[in-house]
């Protein structure tokens, strides 16, 4: 399967904004963003203004790169958002919000998506009592995603059991971080996603 491996922080730098790839790094003082508050490169400090194109390039590659899918991905992401009824871009980030790597994220069972990824790809999560390992399905309303029980005593859901309650978990989401299983009560409506993106800018991008 094709994935980034380059550097999740120049990703940040380039966007100018924390995409909170890296976990608990971006919230401290070592987060290279707080260094260098600029994109990286040799011309990164004196970039000119960024045209209207250049804007809703940037937002689409921001959001692409904060749910960690590739280009040609997203895309179908977004034709699939724009032959549903309803506004496109609330559809598209309902579609990016649905992914099972995404989920397990947002429970607080991983520090990040890369480490929820990684989590389906080595078969710790189960989906209503069978094994997925496909970080890109996409659940739906009233699935049951817990993590199977041989993996439970690893230190990734020791943490997470130890700092239940830091995070702020979506209304969407049931938690019982005791027998670390989530409930998708339903899928998202865009009020219940705090992704700071302007997902107009993406559709006005793709509709040109």
């Amino acid at each position: 399967m094709a994935r980034y491996t380059g550097a999740d922080c120049k990703l940040c730098r380039r966007e100018k904004t924390k995409l909170f790839l890296k976990g608990k790094k971006c919230e401290s003082a070592k987060c290279p963003i707080e260094i260098r508050p600029y994109p990286p490169g040799e011309h990164g400090r004196g970039r000119p203004k960024e045209s209207e194109y250049q804007l809703q390039l940037r937002e689409k590659q921001k959001t692409r790169r904060i749910y960690g899918v590739l280009e040609k991905q997203f895309r179908n992401y977004y034709e699939e958002a724009n032959r549903k009824a309803g506004k496109t871009g609330e559809n598209l980030l309902q579609i990016l919000e649905s992914r099972l790597d995404n989920v397990v994220y947002r429970a607080g069972f991983a520090e990040s998506r890369d480490a929820a990824r990684q989590q389906v790809r080595h078969g710790h999560i189960l989906v209503n009592g069978k094994k997925v390992d496909i970080p890109s399905y996409r659940v739906r309303e009233h699935d049951i995603i817990e993590v199977r029980e041989k993996s439970r005593n690893l230190l990734p859901y020791e943490v997470a059991r130890a700092t239940a309650g830091d995070k702020t978990v979506p209304a969407w989401l049931g938690v019982t971080p005791d027998s670390m299983r989530i409930l998708v009560h339903q899928l998202p409506v865009r009020q219940q996603i705090d992704t700071l993106v302007q997902e107009q800018l993406i559709v006005e991008l793709y509709s040109k």
